[in-house]
């Protein structure tokens, strides 16, 4: 039986082969879903898949890309978005 805390489903199992031949259940934290686009529910680009105790020690430049709307649309949609913006000028 694991340890208390190891026993919630947040913990992803693995079977894991020691070198004495034995396996065992190596317990490690499940990887989040990548951040998605506002628009086409697509993967972003240049957002890492981190836990939200990962993601807020890392620097602002390096949860986002850049750019306008960066970490909110993909670079497909933000070009549809501002095409779109610069022609209804």
């Amino acid at each position: 039986m694991p340890r208390p805390a190891l026993r919630s489903r947040s913990f992803a199992r693995t079977r894991v082969t020691t070198p004495s031949g034995r396996t065992r259940i190596k317990y490690r934290r499940k990887q989040p879903s990548p951040a998605s686009c506002a628009q086409c529910k697509g993967p972003l680009a240049g957002v890492p898949r981190g836990r939200r105790n990962i993601m807020a020690t890392l620097p602002k430049t390096k949860c986002r890309p850049e750019r306008p709307f960066g970490g909110q649309l993909c670079s497909p949609c933000t070009r549809k978005l501002l095409i779109e913006k610069a022609r209804a000028q």
